[in-house]
């Protein structure tokens, strides 16, 4: 039995995620500064794109991926120091 389209779809999805999280690891061994591994992360997503989508267009489709990500990441508030 296959999996349906949208079932392929996740399932696509999460093997790309897992990946996506396995260089995470590799790069935070390479750099300790998160600007560094952020701001590489990002021009990932440009090069993923570049050629076939202007740079506006880019960012746009970034900040509609975070604005579905950020309310499950926003677990309860960090204590006050």
């Amino acid at each position: 039995m296959s999996a349906e389209p949208s079932d392929r779809n996740f399932i696509d999805y999460k093997q790309a995620e897992k990946k996506a999280l396995e260089i995470l690891r590799e790069m935070k061994a390479v750099s300790p500064r998160k600007v560094d591994i952020e701001l590489a992360l990002l021009v990932a997503i440009f090069e993923l794109h570049k050629g076939a989508l202007p740079g506006a267009t880019i960012s746009s489709i970034v900040q509609g991926h975070l604005q579905t990500l950020a309310p499950f990441y926003a677990g309860p508030p960090a204590p006050a120091k």
